[in-house]
């Protein structure tokens, strides 16, 4: 059961089923009032379908997904969630989308497509105009407006389609991959839009590829794979639970390499996971980063070393992402080699079983034959 307290979604145990396969399986999470929460996957682990299960899009086989009532936002028990399957038109005027392919009408500019998506939640006129004015310029397009969209660069037309999704003035945010095809300075321009909205209020949740900038904007992100959640939490409990140590990069003349490493392992036996050299680079694997270096820095200047280069490199979400796909392919392996070998011992077992059925029932054939033998023998005397 996900935590109640300061929750605006809760997503229980759901599964999705496509043809045999299951597209999620057992998902169980809730997300937080104000927070942005960011969903990470690799192609096909369900990421698009999980956000179109959470807008009413899909029906999901399993389980429920609420969300919590926009009249009731400080309370904190049951009453104040409603299931989306039963409640879609409070639903709609809780979320804005944004999905991976532009929902906007090309032909139409700016301001005219903004008015017809207000018309849509039967916005008042003057609710409109006045919600139009704020998204405007909160997304910069209000030099733009008149402009047809279909003219507008990709990073405006995805701006109009943050703005499209934001004119009902919703609670929620739900964003597919939206700065997918964009160029790395209009990415970023899109992320600190997402992150100027979200302090106006607006809880936000992300499903996209770019791990760096999810680790840099998310409270919290989830990892999926193959429809289960496979991490689950904020971007830094993440990576020490997946990559505990951190890595020192130290670069000094003329270079003992080995000699520091020797002297340090005296006292940080446990502590130096491992450690490589390269490009006359000594690069130290830790757990305890702020120890070692104390200890290098005291043995450099006994052995007269003279410091390059002295650099603590932390561990990315990014790499904690690729540890954990990793940990899950070996953990899938060792789980089939198990039931290959539990298949093996099983047939195994049952060939025996028949073979000492075989046999018992040729001693069995054996001993009547003799019994038989006997009784003649007998009966002859």
């Amino acid at each position: 059961m996900a935590d109640l307290k300061g929750a605006i979604y809760k997503i229980e145990d759901i599964s999705k089923i496509f043809g045999h396969r299951y597209v999620l399986n057992n998902v169980n999470f809730d997300i937080k009032i104000g927070e942005i929460f960011g969903i990470l996957g690799t192609s096909g682990s369900g990421k698009t379908t999980l956000l179109n299960s959470l807008v009413g899009f899909l029906k999901v086989e399993r389980g429920d997904i609420k969300f919590r009532d926009v009249n009731v936002l400080n309370q904190d028990d049951e009453k104040a969630f409603r299931s989306i399957y039963w409640h879609q038109k409070e639903l709609k005027k809780t979320y804005g989308f944004a999905p991976q392919t532009p929902s906007f009408y090309p032909n139409l500019t700016i301001k005219e497509n903004l008015c017809y998506f207000g018309s849509l939640y039967n916005l008042p006129k003057k609710l409109i105009e006045s919600n139009l004015s704020y998204l405007l310029n909160l997304v910069g397009l209000t030099q733009s407006q008149y402009v047809v969209a279909k003219r507008l660069s990709g990073g405006m037309q995805r701006r109009l389609d943050i703005a499209c999704s934001l004119i009902h003035d919703p609670k929620i945010l739900l964003l597919d991959e939206p700065t997918a095809d964009l160029d790395p300075l209009t990415s970023s321009k899109i992320w600190n839009l997402l992150k100027i909205i979200n302090q106006r209020g607006t809880t936000i949740i992300i499903a996209s590829h770019h791990i760096a900038n999810l680790e840099q904007l998310c409270n919290r992100v989830l990892i999926l794979k193959e429809g289960h959640i496979v991490a689950l939490g904020k971007p830094e409990e993440i990576k020490m639970k997946n990559i505990p140590e951190e890595n020192i990069c130290f670069k000094s003349y003329p270079g003992k390499y080995e000699q520091i490493i020797k002297a340090l392992k005296n006292k940080f036996l446990k502590e130096i996971k491992d450690y490589e050299i390269k490009n006359k680079t000594l690069i130290i694997h830790t757990t305890k980063p702020p120890l070692v270096i104390h200890e290098l820095l005291k043995v450099t200047e006994e052995l007269n070393e003279g410091i390059i280069e002295l650099e603590l490199i932390k561990p990315t979400l990014d790499k904690a992402f690729i540890m954990i796909q990793e940990n899950s392919i070996n953990k899938e392996i060792k789980i089939a080699k198990e039931q290959h070998k539990k298949k093996k011992l099983k047939k195994h077992r049952h060939h025996h079983k028949k073979h000492f059925k075989k046999k018992n029932k040729k001693d069995k054939k054996k001993d009547e034959v003799k019994k038989e033998e006997n009784e003649a023998v007998k009966n002859n005397q």
